[in-house]
Protein backbone atom coordinates (compact mmCIF):
# COMPACT_ATOMS: atom_id res chain seq x y z
CA UNK A 1 0.00 0.00 0.00
CA UNK A 2 1.25 3.86 -1.10
CA UNK A 3 2.23 5.20 2.25
CA UNK A 4 -0.02 8.38 1.67
CA UNK A 5 -2.97 6.38 1.38
CA UNK A 6 -2.81 5.89 4.92
CA UNK A 7 -3.78 9.07 6.11
CA UNK A 8 -7.37 9.86 6.46
CA UNK A 9 -9.30 12.32 3.23
CA UNK A 10 -10.03 15.37 4.20
CA UNK A 11 -13.30 15.58 5.27
CA UNK A 12 -14.08 19.44 3.90
CA UNK A 13 -13.04 20.34 0.10
CA UNK A 14 -10.41 22.42 -0.32
CA UNK A 15 -10.75 26.08 -0.55
CA UNK A 16 -13.17 25.84 2.12
CA UNK A 17 -12.41 26.99 5.70
CA UNK A 18 -11.54 24.65 8.20
CA UNK A 19 -10.40 27.07 10.80
CA UNK A 20 -12.06 30.92 10.78
CA UNK A 21 -11.24 32.94 13.94
CA UNK A 22 -13.49 36.31 13.71
CA UNK A 23 -12.25 39.09 16.42
CA UNK A 24 -10.49 36.72 18.87
CA UNK A 25 -7.99 38.19 21.88
CA UNK A 26 -6.61 36.85 24.52
CA UNK A 27 -3.65 37.15 26.90
CA UNK A 28 -1.96 35.92 30.20
CA UNK A 29 -3.34 37.92 33.52
CA UNK A 30 -3.78 41.55 32.62
CA UNK A 31 -1.59 41.58 29.65
CA UNK A 32 -3.49 41.48 26.43
CA UNK A 33 -1.87 39.31 23.65
CA UNK A 34 -4.05 39.10 20.62
CA UNK A 35 -6.20 42.78 19.41
CA UNK A 36 -9.03 41.24 17.17
CA UNK A 37 -7.60 38.76 15.19
CA UNK A 38 -9.28 37.56 12.02
CA UNK A 39 -7.92 34.37 9.84
CA UNK A 40 -9.65 31.70 7.65
CA UNK A 41 -7.30 29.14 7.10
CA UNK A 42 -8.63 26.71 3.94
CA UNK A 43 -9.38 22.85 4.36
CA UNK A 44 -6.40 21.12 2.15
CA UNK A 45 -4.11 23.54 2.39
CA UNK A 46 -0.88 25.08 4.07
CA UNK A 47 -1.22 28.43 5.41
CA UNK A 48 1.19 30.11 7.22
CA UNK A 49 1.33 32.78 10.00
CA UNK A 50 4.49 35.34 9.98
CA UNK A 51 5.90 38.22 11.83
CA UNK A 52 8.23 39.14 14.45
CA UNK A 53 9.30 37.54 17.42
CA UNK A 54 7.12 38.93 20.23
CA UNK A 55 4.49 39.67 17.82
CA UNK A 56 1.70 37.12 19.26
CA UNK A 57 2.18 34.75 16.77
CA UNK A 58 2.89 31.24 19.38
CA UNK A 59 0.54 32.68 21.78
CA UNK A 60 -2.54 32.67 18.60
CA UNK A 61 -1.65 29.19 18.07
CA UNK A 62 -2.03 28.06 21.83
CA UNK A 63 -5.29 30.09 21.37
CA UNK A 64 -6.56 28.12 18.83
CA UNK A 65 -5.21 25.03 20.63
CA UNK A 66 -6.84 26.03 24.14
CA UNK A 67 -3.46 26.10 25.89
CA UNK A 68 -4.65 30.32 26.37
CA UNK A 69 -8.40 30.80 26.88
CA UNK A 70 -9.43 33.76 24.46
CA UNK A 71 -11.26 36.31 26.39
CA UNK A 72 -13.13 37.57 22.82
CA UNK A 73 -14.01 36.93 19.48
CA UNK A 74 -15.37 33.74 17.91
CA UNK A 75 -13.36 30.54 17.11
CA UNK A 76 -14.94 28.10 14.39
CA UNK A 77 -13.61 24.50 13.65
CA UNK A 78 -14.86 22.21 10.41
CA UNK A 79 -18.16 24.11 10.91
CA UNK A 80 -18.75 23.81 14.76
CA UNK A 81 -18.59 26.78 17.33
CA UNK A 82 -15.44 25.73 19.25
CA UNK A 83 -14.81 28.95 21.51
CA UNK A 84 -13.61 28.53 24.73
CA UNK A 85 -13.07 24.55 24.24
CA UNK A 86 -10.35 22.90 26.64
CA UNK A 87 -7.33 21.10 25.09
CA UNK A 88 -8.52 18.05 24.58
CA UNK A 89 -11.83 18.87 23.47
CA UNK A 90 -9.68 20.80 20.52
CA UNK A 91 -7.60 17.49 19.71
CA UNK A 92 -10.52 15.00 20.21
CA UNK A 93 -11.78 17.59 17.24
CA UNK A 94 -8.86 17.28 15.22
CA UNK A 95 -6.78 20.01 15.96
CA UNK A 96 -3.00 18.92 16.88
CA UNK A 97 -0.49 21.79 18.20
CA UNK A 98 3.62 21.34 17.60
CA UNK A 99 5.03 22.89 20.26
CA UNK A 100 8.12 25.86 19.75
CA UNK A 101 10.66 23.75 21.39
CA UNK A 102 9.45 20.31 20.22
CA UNK A 103 8.58 19.11 24.11
CA UNK A 104 9.72 15.92 23.25
CA UNK A 105 9.06 13.40 26.39
CA UNK A 106 12.75 12.45 27.84
CA UNK A 107 13.42 9.08 28.44
CA UNK A 108 10.86 7.84 26.73
CA UNK A 109 11.78 6.30 23.02
CA UNK A 110 10.51 8.20 19.56
CA UNK A 111 8.41 5.16 19.21
CA UNK A 112 6.93 5.71 22.32
CA UNK A 113 7.02 9.61 22.26
CA UNK A 114 5.21 8.73 18.63
CA UNK A 115 2.84 6.51 20.00
CA UNK A 116 1.76 9.26 22.83
CA UNK A 117 0.18 11.33 19.69
CA UNK A 118 -2.63 8.76 19.27
CA UNK A 119 -3.63 8.33 23.47
CA UNK A 120 -6.73 9.91 22.81
CA UNK A 121 -7.97 7.84 19.65
CA UNK A 122 -10.02 4.77 19.93
CA UNK A 123 -9.25 3.58 16.77
CA UNK A 124 -7.58 -0.42 16.14
CA UNK A 125 -3.99 -1.20 16.46
CA UNK A 126 -4.27 -1.50 13.30
CA UNK A 127 -5.29 1.56 12.35
CA UNK A 128 -2.52 3.03 14.44
CA UNK A 129 0.37 1.02 13.34
CA UNK A 130 -1.00 2.23 9.56
CA UNK A 131 -0.50 5.69 10.75
CA UNK A 132 2.77 4.98 12.91
CA UNK A 133 4.25 2.79 9.17
CA UNK A 134 3.00 6.34 7.92
CA UNK A 135 4.86 8.50 10.11
CA UNK A 136 8.09 5.87 9.35
CA UNK A 137 8.12 6.89 5.99
CA UNK A 138 8.04 10.07 6.28
CA UNK A 139 10.95 10.16 8.16
CA UNK A 140 12.85 6.81 7.73
CA UNK A 141 15.62 8.65 9.96
CA UNK A 142 12.91 7.76 13.18
CA UNK A 143 12.22 4.28 11.78
CA UNK A 144 16.07 3.70 12.71
CA UNK A 145 16.48 5.28 16.47
CA UNK A 146 12.77 3.95 17.04
CA UNK A 147 14.44 2.79 20.15
CA UNK A 148 16.56 5.78 20.87
CA UNK A 149 15.92 8.36 23.39
CA UNK A 150 13.81 11.31 21.43
CA UNK A 151 15.64 13.26 23.31
CA UNK A 152 19.10 12.68 22.09
CA UNK A 153 18.22 13.90 18.58
CA UNK A 154 19.48 16.43 16.51
CA UNK A 155 17.08 19.47 16.39
CA UNK A 156 15.79 18.92 12.69
CA UNK A 157 15.00 14.58 13.97
CA UNK A 158 13.29 16.12 16.95
CA UNK A 159 11.03 18.26 14.78
CA UNK A 160 10.41 15.36 12.77
CA UNK A 161 9.36 13.22 15.84
CA UNK A 162 7.02 16.24 17.22
CA UNK A 163 5.62 16.62 13.83
CA UNK A 164 5.44 12.65 13.93
CA UNK A 165 3.72 12.84 17.14
CA UNK A 166 1.22 15.18 16.13
CA UNK A 167 0.45 13.10 13.11
CA UNK A 168 -0.97 10.53 15.18
CA UNK A 169 -3.30 12.09 16.48
CA UNK A 170 -5.09 11.68 12.79
CA UNK A 171 -5.64 15.45 13.14
CA UNK A 172 -7.72 17.42 10.27
CA UNK A 173 -5.18 20.10 10.84
CA UNK A 174 -1.83 20.28 11.82
CA UNK A 175 -0.37 23.80 13.70
CA UNK A 176 3.25 23.99 14.05
CA UNK A 177 4.94 26.51 16.03
CA UNK A 178 8.34 27.84 14.55
CA UNK A 179 9.39 24.70 12.34
CA UNK A 180 12.75 26.44 11.18
CA UNK A 181 13.90 27.62 14.70
CA UNK A 182 17.76 26.88 15.58
CA UNK A 183 17.44 23.96 12.15
CA UNK A 184 20.48 24.44 9.86
CA UNK A 185 18.91 25.22 6.76
CA UNK A 186 19.41 21.78 5.41
CA UNK A 187 17.20 20.03 8.02
CA UNK A 188 14.57 23.01 7.48
CA UNK A 189 14.71 21.90 3.78
CA UNK A 190 14.10 18.27 4.83
CA UNK A 191 11.07 19.09 6.94
CA UNK A 192 9.66 21.55 4.58
CA UNK A 193 9.67 18.86 1.55
CA UNK A 194 8.20 16.33 4.46
CA UNK A 195 5.27 18.76 5.11
CA UNK A 196 4.13 19.28 1.36
CA UNK A 197 4.02 15.20 1.06
CA UNK A 198 1.87 15.23 3.72
CA UNK A 199 -0.31 17.91 2.55
CA UNK A 200 -0.94 16.33 -0.14
CA UNK A 201 -2.67 13.62 1.65
CA UNK A 202 -5.31 15.82 2.15
CA UNK A 203 -4.07 17.22 5.77
CA UNK A 204 -4.26 21.09 6.23
CA UNK A 205 -1.40 23.07 7.75
CA UNK A 206 -0.89 26.12 9.70
CA UNK A 207 2.83 26.97 10.00
CA UNK A 208 3.97 29.70 12.51
CA UNK A 209 7.23 30.68 10.87
CA UNK A 210 9.53 33.68 12.01
CA UNK A 211 11.57 32.77 8.44
CA UNK A 212 9.41 34.91 6.08
CA UNK A 213 10.91 33.31 2.98
CA UNK A 214 10.64 29.37 4.08
CA UNK A 215 6.73 30.14 5.02
CA UNK A 216 6.24 31.60 1.90
CA UNK A 217 8.06 29.21 -0.02
CA UNK A 218 5.71 25.97 1.63
CA UNK A 219 2.47 28.07 2.25
CA UNK A 220 0.01 29.37 -0.73
CA UNK A 221 -1.63 31.86 2.17
CA UNK A 222 -0.47 34.11 4.18
CA UNK A 223 -1.01 36.34 7.42
CA UNK A 224 1.65 39.25 8.70
CA UNK A 225 1.21 39.33 12.26
CA UNK A 226 2.25 42.61 14.10
CA UNK A 227 1.85 43.32 18.07
CA UNK A 228 -1.41 40.97 17.98
CA UNK A 229 -3.28 42.24 15.23
CA UNK A 230 -3.22 40.57 11.16
CA UNK A 231 -1.80 43.76 9.38
CA UNK A 232 -1.81 42.15 6.08
CA UNK A 233 -3.44 38.69 4.26
CA UNK A 234 -3.03 37.07 1.44
CA UNK A 235 -1.64 34.90 -1.18
CA UNK A 236 2.24 34.33 -0.38
CA UNK A 237 3.00 34.93 -4.13
CA UNK A 238 1.29 38.42 -3.73
CA UNK A 239 3.03 39.29 -0.53
CA UNK A 240 6.32 38.17 -1.28
CA UNK A 241 5.95 41.27 -3.81
CA UNK A 242 4.50 43.64 -1.44
CA UNK A 243 7.19 46.14 -0.44
CA UNK A 244 6.24 46.63 3.24
CA UNK A 245 6.27 42.67 3.49
CA UNK A 246 9.84 42.73 1.39
CA UNK A 247 11.58 45.72 3.64
CA UNK A 248 10.25 44.01 7.14
CA UNK A 249 10.72 40.84 6.47
CA UNK A 250 12.64 39.86 3.47
CA UNK A 251 15.85 42.63 3.61
CA UNK A 252 14.63 43.68 -0.03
Amino acid sequence: MNAVSMMPAPVRQPNTPLLQIAGLTAGYGDVQVLWGIDIEVPAGEITCIVGSNGAGKSTLLRTISGMVPATGGRLTFAGQDMTGAAPDAMLRAGVAHVPEGRRLFRGLSIRDNLLLGAYLRNDSRADIAADLDFVFTMFPILKERQKQDATTLSGGEQQMCAIGRGIMSRPQLLMIDELSLGLAPRAVEKLGEALVEINRTGLTILLVEQDVLTAFDLARHANVVETGRVSLSGETGALAEDPRVRQAYMGM
